[in-house]
């Protein structure tokens, strides 16, 4: 009985320091997750009134069409892909 108390009290100890690590890094994750809402809350309203800032859908279409510029020159310079 006398070796049952400690590997107990180690056992205890490891869970109660598990416990508060989770807890603690539980608590910085809702408040890294807060502070990027409040990011996006923040940078949503600035890019809404700019309109020199283009939007998502039409970045995306530019950088498609820059690749498919890429592959046709590359294609008419015989270039493998």
């Amino acid at each position: 009985m006398a070796f049952i108390t400690p590997d107990l009290t180690t056992a205890a100890i490891a869970l109660t320091a598990l416990t508060i690590v989770s807890l603690v890094a539980l608590r910085g994750w809702r408040d890294w997750i807060q502070l990027k809402r409040e990011e996006l809350a923040a940078g949503h309203t600035q890019l809404a009134h700019d309109p020199t800032v283009p939007h998502a859908g039409s970045r995306i279409e530019i950088a498609d069409l820059k690749e498919r510029l890429r592959k046709l020159e590359a294609i008419a310079a015989g270039v493998d892909l």
